[in-house]
């Protein structure tokens, strides 16, 4: 199969091409408008190229200029198309991809309003039609600690079943927190200024929030459909921004003032307040869920870090990311007071013994009246693997020709959640 880039303004799509695959042509076909964002694009595969461990060998053939976009359609240089760049014009790529008979595999968002949740439904109907596999990077499935406490979450004797629990005290609770100024592949993040842009790149509640409403349907309700109209009651949405002074501003992105798509974002005070943080208390198939996504500058020590609970009628499963995890996320299973530890030991280590047919070499460590699930290091190959993950997967369906029957009505469902809180939030 032949790879084509689309507008790569987001450093994910580099991290698409951090691997080589079997499946995919060296030559890498890549239309996009000039400026910084291509130029960063290929300095980051080129480095990819040139490393001393597993290089790669991509081969970079570039159509730039202001009509990058018709020559993309007209050409038709590929088979799949990857789409991870400013989130303004991504609705409008991707129907245009479909119609030009490529499979799409877009980084999130896929949508950012409700006009483009529209948008993304008719994609999807276009691709049925066209016999095309549109799909988005959920990297956040592959994180070794998830996969363990959705594995967990399907042994009855261990977690019970899910507790519907109440709004105020929701089931399910995940939230994320995130910093605008971090290293990727080691190098200091460049962000372009439309990042900070929530009509370029969205909103909080409409980006990284993705990831999480994603989590609660694959993990809660795995293999099953979950149909928008019928399953998704949005309880209640917030939204707040994330302040960022004209030095942070000049650091994160190399441009010494503002733009002047942002100048209505800058308050009196001179900083920018961008709307990167947000709230989504729902229900999904009657059971009560919560997602957060917060918005930082940078760190003081650590990096992104991410929380997770999942409250079972036996015990509770639970991912930690802090000082106190050295700032690996960790999981632990926690029974309620009243129950029987030693009873609950014995169901673990049968559980256990389950768990490590799929996942050798994993094991718990018990800690008071809590146990933590203890992982070997290979498991841990970190965020930036995950998207070669993604792709080798999204790969194997396009050679199958299909995707699982529940990824498409979940993948509205998704994008519904979060398009309709924002809707909710703002009003």
């Amino acid at each position: 199969m032949k790879l084509t880039i689309l507008d790569p303004g987001h450093f994910h799509a580099a991290l698409v091409q951090k691997k080589m695959y079997p499946e995919i042509d060296p030559v890498v076909h890549v239309y996009a408008p000039d400026g910084p964002e291509l130029r960063d694009y290929l300095q980051r595969v080129e480095g990819y190229n040139r490393r001393e461990e597993n290089p790669t060998q991509w081969r970079m053939q570039v159509v730039s200029g202001p009509d990058f976009l018709e020559r993309f359609v007209a050409d038709k240089a590929g088979d799949v198309v990857v789409i991870a760049g400013n989130n303004r014009r991504k609705a409008e790529y991707i129907v245009r991809s479909v119609a030009a008979g490529f499979h799409v595999l877009a980084d999130k968002p896929m949508a950012i309003d409700t006009a483009g949740f529209r948008s993304l439904e008719s994609a999807f109907a276009l691709a049925r039609e066209k016999n095309q596999l549109l799909y988005d990077i959920m990297t956040e499935r592959f994180e070794i600690t998830t996969l363990l406490q959705k594995e967990f979450s399907t042994i009855p004797s261990v977690f019970g079943e899910l507790s519907p629990c109440t709004a105020d005290d929701p089931a399910v609770t995940k939230e994320s927190v995130h910093y605008i100024s971090k290293l990727v592949s080691g190098t200091p993040i460049k962000r372009p200024a439309w990042f900070l842009d929530v009509t370029q790149q969205g909103e909080g509640i409409v980006d990284i929030t993705t990831h999480l409403v994603d989590l609660v349907q694959w993990e809660c309700f795995p293999g099953a459909i979950v149909d928008y109209r019928n399953d998704i009651e949005i309880v209640s949405a917030r939204r707040w921004p994330t302040e960022i002074t004209p030095a942070q501003f000049e650091r994160v992105t190399q441009l010494c003032e503002f733009p002047a798509y942002l100048k209505k974002d800058v308050q009196p005070n001179g900083k920018l307040h961008a709307y990167m943080n947000g709230e989504i208390v729902y229900r999904i198939k009657g059971v009560y869920a919560k997602v957060a996504t917060i918005w930082d500058f940078e760190a003081a020590v650590g990096g992104d870090t991410h929380f997770s609970s999942m409250r079972g009628t036996r015990s509770n499963l639970v991912i930690r990311q802090r000082e106190a995890q050295a700032y690996r996320p960790t999981l632990y299973i926690e029974p309620p007071e009243e129950a029987d530890l030693e009873a609950f030991e014995l169901a673990l280590a049968r559980a256990v013994q389950e768990v490590q047919q799929k996942f050798p070499g994993v094991d718990v460590e018990r800690d008071g009246t809590r146990w933590e699930v203890t992982v070997p290091d290979r498991y841990h190959v970190g965020h930036e693997a995950h998207f070669g993950q993604v792709t080798d997967q999204f790969l194997a369906c396009v050679k199958r020709g299909s995707l699982p029957d529940w990824e498409v009505p979940n993948m509205l469902a998704k994008y519904y959640t979060t398009t309709a809180a924002l809707a909710q939030a703002r009003s």
